[in-house]
């Protein structure tokens, strides 16, 4: 199976749940500001997060899932820490969907910075999502 990571961070929260994620999936987490993060071969599975900035997701996120091909991912997996609100998982929901890419009902989320625990449950979400 072929499984992507991707995701957005400004504190470091983020890009450790996503190292965690990939570590599991056996892949490499890609920031989309990094020219690296277009899908250039279809992903059976795709794990895509981020967090809640002034109550919406980073424009750069955005910008990603706007310029994502409905057909590079057969389904999405999420993914997000925030110290809030789990609403950036509404948000990608919402757009990957109105891409037609189909999303898990099962996500990630961790408030705030991950523990250790919080990493190896990341791992393990990973590995059974992209087995």
């Amino acid at each position: 199976m072929k499984a992507a990571v991707r995701y957005y961070s400004r504190s470091g929260n983020t890009a450790a749940l996503a190292r965690a994620i990939a570590e599991g999936a056996g892949v490499e987490a890609v920031s989309v500001d990094q020219p690296a993060a277009a899908l250039e071969e279809k992903a059976d599975v795709l794990f895509i997060g981020g967090a809640l900035y002034a109550y919406g997701l980073d424009k750069r996120l955005k910008e990603y899932l706007a310029s994502l091909p409905a057909g590079q991912a057969q389904r999405a997996v999420l993914f997000s820490t925030a110290l809030l609100s789990r609403h950036a998982l509404d948000i990608l929901r919402q757009k990957l969907t109105e891409k037609g890419i189909p999303v898990e009902e099962e996500t990630l989320y961790v408030r705030g910075k991950p523990s250790e625990a919080d990493l190896k449950k990341a791992a393990d979400f990973g590995k059974r999502f992209a087995g």
